[in-house]
């Protein structure tokens, strides 16, 4: 017993040594913060079109409309909201928003034609955008989600950042809400999760093969989507952001990834079910949906976040003073995105708690794929099936 606490102990030990040192210093925020000093302009500001997907975002699409229209941007900026078959009055209060602000002539409200097989329905709704952007001839899409609230200068700095690197795809992960209890305990989490899988340094490395992008804003020059092959070349993904980056990269082209506290979600989550379902929606889809890697990514979170804690208290010197080394390297990665959300650094021993949380939303998006509820986003499962399932 006391040799297998050993190994345990060295094995989370090792884990935390990799994950500090030599994972793409993924945690050190200021590396990659969008927020910094703003490239220098372009000689020439290039035409855009801002693609946003709505289904049923009644309570948010007036907003987000209104700060898509309230760009500082000296360039061509057209607008296209794409109403994926909303049941309230999704279509109606976008309209109603720009005409508020004064874009009216700019924004085009189109319903989305009914949903055809092996198809997502935001990769669809966003292929109707870009048929009807089509005519503006942009340079970049601008894809952004319905709940989301830029600052006016995101886009100036988006262009301006592509135009200078001569980026093909430039995205910025948005702040999101970190209000109610299990917000504060888990949404950090997820932004630390995500960054640990998707580092962005490797990311804007042309020579690292890892490629990510955050799909609530994403610029994407029109070359090289066409390049690529439009989005039926990724129509069936259910994690469409970096499987967009991924393709785009692979075609050659240059991609980067940041945060940004300026551009803001405005979905909040109230119940700890609701960011269960928001994990347990795509975890699976990461996984390949293969049984053998849930397995293995649930003993591996177990040893990572659970194992250093637990024997943290085991009474041999060794296997305690290793534990607590990995805990404390886990918590002083961890510190720099809790403080990224305005939290108190005494949240940041609290990832174990998070990270059981999400072993637990994963193992669930698992079971639900199983019972071909795979993908599950707003009514629709969007997993592929199985043989002999239905959707």
């Amino acid at each position: 017993m006391n040799l297998l606490l050993l190994i345990l102990a060295g094995v989370s030990f090792f884990i935390w040594i990799v994950l500090t040192f030599f994972r793409g210093a993924f945690w050190q925020l200021r590396a990659f913060d969008g927020d910094g000093a703003i490239d220098p302009a372009p000689v020439r500001w290039p035409r855009v079109v801002a693609v946003t997907p709505a289904r049923d975002e009644e309570e948010t699409i007036e907003r987000s409309v209104e700060s898509l229209a309230g760009q500082d941007y000296s360039g061509e900026l057209h607008i296209v909201v794409v109403d994926d078959h909303s049941e309230d009055k999704t279509g109606e209060l976008g309209r109603e928003a720009a005409r508020r602000a004064g874009a009216s002539e700019r924004l085009t409200i189109l319903e989305a034609p009914a949903l055809e097989v092996g198809w997502t329905g935001k990769l669809w709704a966003l292929n109707q955008g870009i048929g009807a952007a089509s005519r503006f001839a942009p340079d970049y899409f601008w894809f952004t989600d319905a709940d989301i609230v830029h600052d006016p200068d995101t886009l100036r700095r988006l262009v301006a950042k592509a135009e200078n690197r001569r980026l093909d795809l430039a995205s910025l992960m948005v702040l999101l809400q970190a209000k109610t209890i299990p917000e504060r305990l888990l949404i950090p989490a997820f932004l630390y999760f995500f960054l640990m899988l998707y580092p962005p340094r490797w990311v804007a490395d042309p020579k690292a093969k890892t490629a990510g992008a955050a799909g609530g804003c994403i610029l994407l020059r029109r070359e090289a989507l066409e390049r690529i092959g439009g989005i039926v070349a990724i129509r069936a993904e259910v994690i469409d952001d970096c499987a967009l980056a991924r393709a785009v990269k692979r075609g050659g082209g240059k991609i980067w990834m940041g945060l940004t506290r300026k551009s803001v979600s405005l979905r909040a989550y109230t119940r700890f079910g609701e960011i269960r379902d928001l994990i347990a929606r795509t975890a699976f889809t990461q996984l390949r949906y293969s049984w053998w890697m849930l397995l293995g990514t649930l003993a591996g979170m177990v040893v990572t976040y659970a194992v250093p804690v637990a024997l943290t208290f085991a009474g041999r010197p060794l296997v305690w003073r290793l534990s607590l080394t990995g805990w404390a390297l886990m918590t002083v990665t961890y510190l720099p995105t809790v403080r990224f959300y305005g939290l108190s650094a005494l949240c940041a021993p609290l990832l174990p708690v998070a990270a059981v949380f999400y072993t637990y939303a994963t193992w669930l998006s698992g079971m639900r794929y199983a019972l071909g509820k795979g993908g599950l986003w707003k009514g629709r499962a969007q997993a592929p099936m199985r043989s002999g399932q239905e959707h």
